[in-house]
């Protein structure tokens, strides 16, 4: 007697899936621990594990090489100010 497999529903992650698992994790950029905090957190709809992922890199802080050391920051704002307090004590014609 044949049986037939069992079909997976397609808007469910099944978290015992290895394969299911790693493609979702690559397409959304988790790791293995982000993956499952959200799903034990709003369940296992691909959709909302979706908008998770998504609200979470929004809100995320940018990654501290995009983000210049405060000495250049510092220098920057003072080169800034030096430049403003010429050009305000600078007589124009």
């Amino acid at each position: 007697m044949r049986r037939s497999t069992p079909k997976p529903i397609r808007n469910k992650l099944d978290l015992t899936d290895r394969v299911q698992m790693r493609l979702v994790r690559k397409r959304l950029g988790l790791s293995d621990a982000e993956l499952t905090a959200i799903v034990g957190r709003i369940g296992n709809s691909l959709s909302a594990i979706n908008k998770e992922a998504t609200q979470q890199r929004v809100g995320a802080p940018p990654d501290p090489a995009d983000v210049p050391p405060a000495a250049v920051i510092a220098s920057a704002a003072a080169s800034e100010q030096a430049q403003t307090e010429i050009a305000a004590t600078t007589p124009t014609s």
